[in-house]
């Protein structure tokens, strides 16, 4: 990604400095994503300027498209269909109800705020900031104190609504583009992108599992050839999708859920191979690998995106971004919540809790290099907020967790039998403590 020849070494030797303290700095205000962003602007031109864009035309791009889809296939078959099905009454409400009206009241701010956007790409600027990213404020997540109800409904929330928001977002695209003067229309893009795209991850997510499960249980696969099916598998998807001019993504998030979900079917069939929440070994190696390509794309974020964004800072911008990350983000949550029995110091911290990251970056990239007229305000707001996010959301998930999680406990003692006690899927579950 170098310009310099000094950027390949000193981002190899920060990120693996970081890893070798990463667990005595889990429970700091610094945050992986906070120091990969710090140091990439310190690289960048508001700091020793060894990398610009102007550098490296598209490098940036493919990484973070590259780490964006191992994420959605990991994502994806990570996911549950069974369970999802059951009482799982937190995600569902801020899936089904939450993230529409952030796109809705996203549209609103910008509308209000960000004067010479058409109506279309004011949409864009809504949907683009809707997906939040566990990653960047972990701790809030896996503090042990705060209730289960609120980890793990956080943390599905922030794996299905990068992939449920990728419809919303190729299809406000197109109709941007269109007013634009664009040749694809809307109904090609639902056929290709949304269900030409699906067909193919489908076919390609359930292919490769029934291939797995086939290939180990006659001996015929070496045991280090097993996680490498998966990132073949999400390249073969992805690739798939953008041959027949759908939409990757799309493609590469239903073939992970596809064979996440025939992985465990198989092995319910199986009575030596109990079913688990993941995949097992298999999709190990690939959420490794996207730590490690999630790390540095944030490092090239900082060097060359949010860098040279804020050298031409507007104060629109930055104001939008405040808005996103809490009136956007927080009046829907409060609203999908309404008769969840939650308390009010509940609803406040899964309203805050909603970091934007990768996939608003990708998003905004895509819509950078669209023939939009209006791409630098927009892709700058994109920056602005998704580095406010990762300053805020960084810094503030290891205190209030603690805060949360010690609320938690004396309010759980003093009123038992609180909704926040129940589990994701409905069932009664211990405190954090």
């Amino acid at each position: 990604m170098s310009a310099s020849p000094w950027v390949l070494p000193l981002a190899g030797a920060v990120v693996a400095g970081y890893g070798a303290v990463s667990r005595r700095l889990a429970t700091t205000p610094l945050s992986g994503p906070l120091v990969f962003v710090a140091v990439g602007l310190a690289l960048g031109p508001l700091g020793l300027d060894l990398a610009a864009p102007e550098r490296e035309p598209g490098a940036v791009r493919v990484l973070l498209e590259a780490t964006l889809a191992l994420v959605l296939f990991t994502d994806g078959a990570a996911t549950n269909s069974r369970a999802l099905s059951r009482e799982r009454f937190l995600p569902v409400r801020l899936l089904g109800i939450g993230l529409p009206l952030s796109m809705a009241l996203g549209w609103l701010v910008a509308w209000w705020l960000l004067p010479g956007l058409g109506v279309w790409e004011l949409a864009l600027v809504a949907v683009v900031l809707a997906p939040t990213d566990a990653a960047l404020g972990r701790q809030a997540v896996a503090d042990r104190r705060v209730p289960v109800l609120v980890r793990d409904g956080l943390s599905v929330e922030s794996g299905l609504n990068d992939g449920l928001a990728l419809p919303f977002f190729v299809l406000v695209l197109a109709a941007a583009e269109a007013g634009e003067g664009g040749r694809t229309g809307l109904g090609e893009t639902f056929l290709r992108a949304l269900v030409l795209s699906s067909v193919l991850g489908l076919a390609t997510g359930y292919a490769g599992a029934r291939l797995l499960r086939w290939a180990v249980g006659r001996g015929w696969m070496a045991t280090d050839w097993q996680p490498q099916l998966t990132i073949a598998l999400a390249a073969l998807a992805y690739g798939l999708s953008v041959v027949v001019e759908g939409s990757g993504f799309i493609g590469v998030w239903v073939a992970g859920l596809a064979f996440g979900n025939t992985m465990r079917y198989q092995a319910r069939s199986t009575p030596a191979r109990p079913a688990h929440r993941r995949t097992g070994p298999h999709t190990k190696f690939a959420e490794r690998l996207s730590v490690l390509a999630t790390a540095i794309s944030f490092l090239a974020f900082g060097a060359l995106i949010l860098g040279p964004v804020l050298e031409h800072l507007q104060w629109r911008m930055a104001l939008y971004a405040v808005l996103s990350l809490t009136v956007v983000r927080m009046l829907p949550v409060a609203v999908a919540l309404l008769g969840a029995r939650l308390r009010p110091a509940t609803v406040l911290y899964i309203g805050w809790f909603g970091p934007r990251g990768l996939a608003s970056l990708v998003f905004g990239l895509i819509a950078l290099e669209s023939s939009l007229g209006h791409v630098a305000l927009l892709s700058g707001t994109v920056a602005v907020t998704v580095g406010l996010s990762v300053v805020l959301h960084g810094a503030s998930a290891p205190g209030l967790g603690a805060r949360y999680g010690a609320w938690f406990n004396r309010a759980a003692a003093a009123s038992p039998g609180l909704r926040e006690q129940t589990r994701v899927d409905g069932r009664p579950a211990p405190s954090g403590r």
